[in-house]
């Protein structure tokens, strides 16, 4: 137990990532929005898994919202028709709901969720010759031609970094849990210390409560003595104990600059943690959801997910007249054109690689919630 916070908590990071794959399922037939002459598919857990459902289903009404928007609309014509289908929890299930997207002549394929079902989507579709949008934020699944329309941690430690820097800080360490997205939040971490020029002091690891108690001790000593300024601890789950820790030591909150990730955005953990005060992290524009989900309330009675500003954007691009009606469809030069787009979550663009940049907000963690420490840029 880490003292008095109620123990070291190794639970559940939104990482997109996979899980074993549950083999061959019954899947759910789908709906159909819209009536324009462009087929494209929108690929989303519906049934199997009743926490991956909820998403997927916030997700398909998001999507249906958006083309009620494009239908009261006269300015942006009606391009395109949404196939929503069902990919249950598994890699097996994305690739057969793909398999019949194509089969019925979709042009494009919006989705699937997680970082498995949007790598066997997008084997089935580039054999098809058509791009998916996938809305894994793990950008292992991200290749060319398959696309993340999500925050991905390259962006999101690049963000945080710059601010960091602009703040005046210049030694910085990182603990990370020795998981696959943790590695991959390592891997953004050396990549966007690199890129900006600035010094990674030291890089930890952990995979159990012991680790994780070994690396503050040898921490702690750095950042009393100034040899690091900045701590970089973005897994959701273990921050809270990791913060706690690090209390315990006698490092007092807002001493030393704590970064996290993303992943913090929301968390009710994170905002009622108070060693985890004055620690900053990325997060999206808060304007598109918050008015995402006074519609979304008014129609369906309940809150939405977040990830569903994401449906809502895919489903806009998707319907876009320059992409729907170009030669070829969605052109692979105009999806990933430097100007990029405007979606629900704010300004994004794709990159060749299948990877996405988004211009996002820097926000602080204030006891029971957080607030804007930086606005997002206007343009990337």
């Amino acid at each position: 137990a880490a003292g008095s916070t109620g123990g070291f908590d190794f639970g559940p990071s939104n990482g997109g990532g996979g899980g074993p794959d549950q083999g061959p399922q019954t899947l759910m037939t789908g709906k159909t929005l819209g009536t324009g002459p462009v087929k494209v598919a929108l690929l989303l857990p519906l049934s199997g898994d009743a926490s991956l459902s909820a998403v997927g289903t916030s997700m398909a009404n998001s999507a249906e919202l958006a083309m009620a928007f494009v239908q009261s609309n006269p300015n942006l014509g009606e391009n395109i028709t949404v196939a929503i289908k069902d990919t249950g929890p598994t890699a097996a299930g994305a690739a057969q709901a793909a398999t019949q997207a194509v089969a019925e002549g979709a042009s494009l394929i919006l989705g699937p969720l997680r970082a498995d079902q949007v790598t066997a989507a997008g084997q089935v579709a580039k054999t098809a010759g058509i791009s998916v949008i996938g809305f894994s934020n793990n950008s292992g699944a991200a290749s060319p031609g398959v696309y993340l329309l999500n925050v991905l941690p390259e962006s999101e430690v690049k963000r945080s970094m710059s601010y960091a820097k602009k703040l005046g800080k210049k030694a910085i360490a990182g603990i990370f849990p020795t998981t696959d997205f943790g590695r991959i939040q390592e891997g953004a971490f050396r990549q966007a210390m690199s890129e900006l020029g600035m010094n990674a002091v030291a890089v930890y690891s952990f995979k159990s409560e012991a680790e994780a108690r070994t690396v503050v001790t040898q921490v702690i000593p750095l950042l009393q003595s100034g040899q690091i300024d900045t701590l970089f601890i973005p897994d959701r789950a273990t921050a809270p104990s990791l913060g706690n820790l690090l209390q315990e030591g006698g490092i007092a909150a807002g001493s030393v600059q704590l970064v996290g990730s993303g992943d913090w955005n929301g968390d009710p953990s994170i905002a009622n943690t108070t060693s985890l005060a004055g620690a900053i992290f990325p997060a999206p524009d808060a304007a598109g959801l918050s008015a995402l989900t006074t519609e979304y309330q008014a129609k369906y009675g309940t809150a939405p997910h977040p990830f569903a500003t994401l449906a809502y954007t895919a489903t806009i691009l998707a319907n876009a007249k320059s992409l729907a009606n170009g030669t070829p469809r969605y052109d692979r030069g105009l999806l990933t054109a430097a100007a990029g787009f405007n979606g629900r979550d704010g300004v994004f663009r794709f990159l060749a690689d299948g990877r996405s940049e988004f211009a996002l907000s820097i926000r602080q963690v204030t006891i029971g919630g957080s607030s804007v420490a930086e606005e997002a840029p206007k343009k990337l």
